[in-house]
């Protein structure tokens, strides 16, 4: 058994004095692990930290096998995010999720993409609002997608401002004002009907917090609760880190 793809890094344990088992969400071959031989050599110093992107060659015997894999770094992304601990807390978000949401060998060609995305903008002022729309995109790829399009009741596709948790799906402010105690609020820059000028009276700050809300009500009661895995400790700093910065912002 042998193959190559490229990959982006998403852990790794140490296996022995010199070596680690390394997790990887690979583009045609989905979440594989393999053991990595003189990962601590000086060669190899960076190339295996969480959210780089790497070219693999993995080989086993046997497709059941742990299996083994070579390294090419291709794309040093966690250098790059040193100095901004928002960015680099988003990243170890991100790949924390990965390796505790998806099933391994299971091929997520999209949602390797958007990671892949995800990782440039990063760079960017627009990081967080990159990020809350990634974790959209990996509950949509979970089976568990939210329909920000229209509105659940009129079947509109304008002043969406609310999303109701029972479905996912998006309810305008016409008809969802009478109920907005049992409604989540659904953030401007993620509503696909949101007029522009709302978008503009509604501070980015708290639609970051709406956001963040958002997907973590729906990851948290679809993903942790239900499948009884232990909430994502890099996510729960990054929620934390985004209000101490918001409080910071607003005062």
């Amino acid at each position: 058994m042998d193959w190559r793809d490229d990959a982006i890094v998403l852990s790794t344990r140490k296996l022995g004095e010199n070596s680690v088992r390394l997790s990887v969400l690979t583009r045609d071959y989905g979440r594989y692990a393999g053991m990595v031989r003189g990962a601590t050599s000086k060669s190899m110093r960076g190339t295996l930290e969480p959210g780089n992107e790497v070219r693999v060659g993995w080989s086993a015997r046997l497709s059941e096998h742990l299996g083994q894999f070579r390294c090419e770094l291709t794309g040093a992304h966690v250098a790059d995010l040193l100095l901004s601990p928002g960015p680099l807390m988003a990243l170890s978000s991100a790949c924390a999720m990965l390796e505790v949401t998806l099933p391994e060998r299971e091929a997520h060609t999209a949602l390797y993409q958007g990671t892949v995305a995800l990782l440039s903008a990063l760079k960017t002022e627009q990081w967080l609002a990159s990020y809350i729309r990634w974790e959209v995109g990996l509950l949509d790829e979970l089976g568990y997608g939210l329909s920000l399009d229209r509105c659940a009741a009129t079947d509109v596709a304008d002043d969406l401002c609310f999303v109701s948790p029972k479905s996912g799906r998006a309810v305008s402010e016409a008809a969802g004002t009478a109920y907005r105690d049992r409604l989540l609020p659904l953030p401007a820059f993620l509503a696909a009907g949101r007029a522009a000028q709302s978008s503009r009276d509604q501070g980015l700050n708290e639609q970051f917090r709406q956001g963040i809300k958002l997907t973590g009500f729906f990851i948290h009661r679809d993903i942790f609760e239900a499948k009884g895995v232990r909430p994502v400790a890099a996510r729960d700093r990054l929620v934390s880190h985004i209000w101490r910065a918001v409080d910071a912002d607003e005062k």
